[in-house]
């Protein structure tokens, strides 16, 4: 006997995976969302996706277009080939070679994750290198627990609560991060920063608030 097959909505393209990347694909986007803390409605609401196909994406039923699985990955603040790759395993010790370092693309950027396998523990680590004139948006952003930053190359400017600060190499900025807060690169030529976030509640997922995933390739 076949296996059962549903009615797709309109935002999916049942036979663009097979069966058994169905059901991969679905525990990816189940993991990841109970990861984030994240109830099936709260990323319903939050990618613009109905209850009942993120049900049935989860549970291997029907298949994801592209699309679909961008505003869910957006909605959990992760790149979409997070949908197909295996876990990373928690760690105790996280050793990175600067030779070695991979970065995911955001809308203006790169973002380099100086924590694989840590997360979950309160602490992301990342170096991010910043496209001219641009950074986190025209919104202020607010999040719980601390922010840190260093500038490594260029000048980047950090507002918080108001106020604007001005980051040359060298300078640094440590701040309660429930203050609003945004960052631009006001420069002609790309800037890096170390970006330390730390949130006091997980569930707040800072690292969605201040990289926005970049425009899939047509």
């Amino acid at each position: 006997m076949g296996r059962l097959q549903h009615q797709a909505p309109d935002d999916v393209v049942g036979q663009s995976l097979d069966a058994s990347q169905e059901n991969y694909v679905g525990q990816r986007v189940r993991q990841l969302r109970l990861e984030s803390g994240l109830s099936i409605r709260a990323l319903a609401e939050a990618s613009g996706l109905s209850v009942n196909t993120l049900s049935l994406i989860e549970n291997g039923k029907i298949s994801p277009s592209v699309s679909t699985l961008h505003r869910t990955a957006q909605a959990l603040g992760v790149s979409i080939t997070a949908f197909f790759e295996a876990p990373s395993p928690q760690r105790q010790v996280v050793y990175i070679k600067g030779t070695e370092r991979t970065g995911r693309q955001f809308a203006h950027g790169v973002c380099d994750d100086l924590a694989i396998g840590f997360t979950g523990r309160g602490l992301h680590p990342c170096v991010v290198t910043l496209a001219p004139h641009h950074g986190s948006g025209a919104d202020p952003i607010v999040h719980t627990g601390y922010e840190f930053v260093y500038c490594l190359t260029g000048c980047i400017t950090y507002t918080v609560d108001g106020e604007c600060y001005q980051l040359t190499p060298g300078d640094s900025l440590l701040f309660e991060s429930y203050l609003p807060h945004r960052w631009h690169n006001e420069g002609d030529s790309p800037t890096q920063m170390l970006l330390v976030l730390a949130p006091t509640d997980e569930r707040d997922r800072p690292q969605r608030r201040h990289f926005a995933p970049a425009d899939p390739s047509p």
